[in-house]
């Protein structure tokens, strides 16, 4: 019996933050019902991130929407809306990502669904919070980078802001609110009252950075510096990044630089004793390992450092990493199957509970395809 098992879901949401944030209740066992219009459904279906589609969707709304359920409705409908009143009655949680406003005219906001429903835990995401002058703004992912300041950590110093290469703000604002709706839930068993879990892609994003906007707002205000040399850290010294090697890169995290320098025999590093310079000489310090890395194989270099124990790694591409004993022993794949044989290659739940490794072979939903069975099954169609 998986954790969760025996709560229902209701997800109003669509893309990616609250629809990952759904998916990963299902992971732990709890039944999500996607709520869709009949008309399209989650606009996710037809945002694609390649060419590639399946079964007339998006792969990336398979992979961030399988084990779930899909019962259309037209919130606009008196009819329909009431159906899915009853359904938000019977739930435990709910989650949703509109924009401020859009759910108070339909009348399914937290103040009127709590009205209706005491227990429930309501999950909500928004751009940039409910209130402020941006609360109206598009909560795009790569628009919240933008604003919150981390493509300015990412990149060599002459380069220009450079965001990340994932939405990292949707699927950090996704976990954080899956952490803050199991809180709830644990509140609801010891009190039996539910609670609105807010979270949006900005504080997200901030959140992400919590390391080095501290340095920041404790050293008088200095800006983060990124090294002009393999950056991979806008304030952390020598040696830290990624170097090219004769055939390839290698990666060095935190470490004396003198070691380092006696490790690789590269005498040009020992000009450089005292740890403060480091940081102060970080370029300088850099520039002399990257030209001397060059002179031999990734292979050569890790061996040398990997028996002296120093922070090193090999930099992998997908192909390689996922040839390793290393990436099999992790059993990360999985294949989920929509009705009707459509199968899909994707991740699996990155939690274990007691053990286990949390897999479903359930793919993603067709719009609609069990609004009759849940019709039936919950009696929507009944008087309430």
């Amino acid at each position: 019996m998986r954790p969760l098992e025996g709560l229902l879901v209701l997800d109003f949401a669509q893309f990616l933050a609250g629809p990952q944030a759904a998916t990963r209740l299902a992971d732990l066992g709890a039944r999500v019902v996607k709520i869709e219009r009949p008309d399209g459904g989650d606009l996710c279906r037809r945002l694609y991130t390649s060419e590639l589609e399946l079964d007339g969707d998006s792969t990336l709304f398979h992979s961030i929407n399988r084990n779930k359920e899909s019962f259309a409705a037209n919130l606009k409908d008196p009819g329909e809306l009431e159906r899915v009143r009853v359904l938000v009655r019977r739930a435990d949680v709910m989650i949703q990502n509109f924009r401020p406003g859009v759910m108070e005219r339909i009348g399914l906001d937290f103040q009127t669904v709590r009205r209706m429903n005491p227990r429930i835990v309501y999950g909500q995401i928004t751009g940039y919070g409910s209130k402020g002058p941006w609360r109206d703004r598009p909560g795009q992912d790569l628009l919240v980078q933008a604003v919150s300041g981390l493509p300015f950590l990412n990149g060599d110093a002459d380069q220009p802001p450079v965001p990340f290469g994932l939405s990292v703000a949707d699927m950090a604002a996704g976990a954080h609110l899956v952490q803050g709706i199991l809180a709830c839930l644990v509140r609801r068993g010891v009190t039996g009252e539910g609670g609105l879990v807010e979270v949006s892609l900005l504080e997200s994003a901030l959140d992400l950075q919590f390391e080095v906007l501290t340095t920041h707002l404790n050293d008088g205000g200095k800006l983060p510096e990124r090294s002009s040399v393999n950056n991979a850290n806008a304030y952390l010294a020598a040696p830290y990044g990624i170097y090219r090697t004769s055939d390839g890169y290698i990666a060095l995290a935190m470490g004396s630089v003198t070691e380092l320098g006696k490790l690789l025999q590269c005498p040009g590093l020992g000009a450089f004793p005292e740890p403060k310079s480091w940081f102060s000489r970080r370029d300088e310090i850099k520039r002399i390992l990257a030209d001397h890395l060059l002179t031999r194989t990734s292979r050569e270099w890790l061996t040398a450092l990997e028996k002296a124990g120093y922070w090193c790694s090999d930099v992998l591409s997908w192909r390689e990493l996922l040839a390793t004993e290393a990436y099999a022993a992790l059993d990360w794949e999985q294949e989920v199957v929509r009705s009707g044989a459509v199968a899909l290659r994707t991740s699996r739940c990155p939690i274990r509970v007691d053990g286990e490794v949390l897999k479903s072979s359930k793919g993603s939903p067709r719009i609609g395809e069990d609004t009759k069975r849940i019709r039936e099954e919950l009696g929507l169609d009944r008087p309430t």
